[in-house]
């Protein structure tokens, strides 16, 4: 287990609200009990095992999450309870963050909201708004066509070869829909099973359009993901990189980084940074990229307007995320401690998986040889184990949920044989 590092600033009337019971919700929960000893409230759907027995968060459990007003009643009632405390609202997820800046009005008055206005976000999140910004600021992008799903029919994908990447161009939407097979990023073999896997998702309910995309080939170890935090100011004042050693392969959460080992990318930091200074981001903004080894070039797939889901791997790699929230938003100074690094340079090994199975799946011998070192190095974390979570029905919980991994892995996503390289679904954080 990774001990607690000792509080970085006593802060004793701050109280963070976090929204989600996902993995990337438990994070942030602790990086603030990390950073400063607080007991956040992470307000979830229900009460997931992830969040269930904590000892370093309150979990409140609101089935209405859902609704608009459901949610800012339930906000308004914890602040009230908390009355005194400055509060800070974060979300989870690109539909919980949505749904904060569309009711700003509504809980700004209680809360510190660090997220960007609704037109910054709209003009981000919209996966072809997404891709033309990389255009217009020369970041690579995969060749893209976007479908109107309500108007039905198929779209023209005489400019790509097959199998295609289809995705919901706006994630917040598509996450109110079901149908079956849904997932999160599509795989298409041929154009008759992409007309009907655009049926499905119109019959649905969903209006949005879909992105179909050049399929770039590789396993998961292609995958890159990029955190950059840019101040109150709009100046990109930290960044954070990460190469992707294994993603998650169930549905429901296809695409999310597994493991990460930390490094530098100066040039990738460059392009990255040249787009949201342009465009005046503040606050956090999660890349999700990838390695074409057919020219060598780097792609950015989409741009998540917060923390990723795997957003610990900045954490345990030596820059705590809470901290520049708080130093810029509550206790109004720089983001970054005087003197302290804009980048993470050292390598860390992150990882939701058991070691072993990390490593059966990482086919190049010497990532698999670092990801080895590092642990045997104690330079690995694992952000649901936490020193401070002393329950025994978690700790129970989390050996359990450990060994699933192998389960579910062999049923999703059996290890491929050596002579035939896997074909994955790129990421969506």
């Amino acid at each position: 287990m990774t001990r607690a590092r000792r509080a970085v600033t006593a802060q004793d009337d701050l109280q963070p609200v976090v929204l989600g019971g996902d993995i990337g919700a438990y994070s942030i929960a602790r990086t603030f009990h990390q950073a400063y000893g607080v007991r956040p409230v992470v307000v979830s759907t229900f009460s997931t095992g992830l969040v269930r027995h904590s000892r370093i968060l309150t979990n409140v459990v609101e089935p209405g999450i859902d609704d608009p007003d459901t949610i800012v009643a339930t906000l308004r009632r914890i602040a009230a309870e908390h009355a005194g405390k400055r509060l800070i609202l974060l979300g989870s997820a690109d539909w919980l963050v949505r749904t904060i800046v569309e009711n700003r009005d509504r809980l700004e008055d209680l809360y510190t909201i660090p997220y960007v206005p609704r037109a910054t976000l709209d003009r981000v999140t919209d996966k072809e708004r997404f891709g033309a910004l990389c255009r217009e600021h020369g970041l690579g992008h995969p060749t893209t066509v976007v479908h109107d799903v309500a108007a039905g029919g198929s779209p023209d994908v005489s400019g790509l070869r097959f199998p295609v990447i289809a995705k919901a161009a706006d994630t917040a939407a598509y996450h109110l829909v079901e149908f079956p097979g849904k997932k999160k990023v599509f795989t298409v073999d041929t154009p008759d099973e992409l007309a009907d896997l655009l049926e499905r998702v119109r019959a649905s309910g969903y209006v949005g359009s879909f992105v179909v995309q050049d399929f770039i080939p590789g396993d998961d170890s292609g995958m890159r993901i990029l955190t950059c935090y840019s101040d109150l100011s709009g100046k990109v004042v930290f960044s954070a990189f990460g190469h992707v050693l294994l993603e998650e392969h169930t549905p429901g959460a296809l695409g999310n980084p597994a493991g990460i080992v930390t490094q530098h990318d100066a040039e990738l930091v460059a392009q990255a940074t040249r787009l949201l200074e342009a465009i005046g981001w503040t606050g956090y903004a999660n890349f999700d990229l990838k390695h074409d080894p057919r020219d060598g070039s780097t792609v950015f797939f989409e741009l998540n307007p917060r923390l990723g889901r795997s957003n610990f791997y900045i954490t345990a790699g030596g820059r705590n995320t809470a901290e520049l929230y708080v130093r810029e938003h509550v206790q109004g100074l720089d983001p970054l401690p005087p003197g302290a690094a804009a980048q993470i340079t050292e390598p860390h090994l992150y990882t939701v998986l058991p070691r072993l199975l990390l490593r059966r799946y990482i086919a190049d011998p010497v990532l698999r040889r670092r990801v080895r070192s590092l642990g045997r190095m104690r330079r690995a974390t694992n952000p649901l184990w936490y020193s401070a979570e002393s329950d025994p029905r978690r700790i129970a919980y989390l050996l359990v949920a450990q060994a699933n991994q192998w389960r579910k892995y062999r049923r999703y996503y059996p290890v491929p044989r050596p002579q035939s390289a896997p074909r994955v679904e790129q990421a969506e954080a």
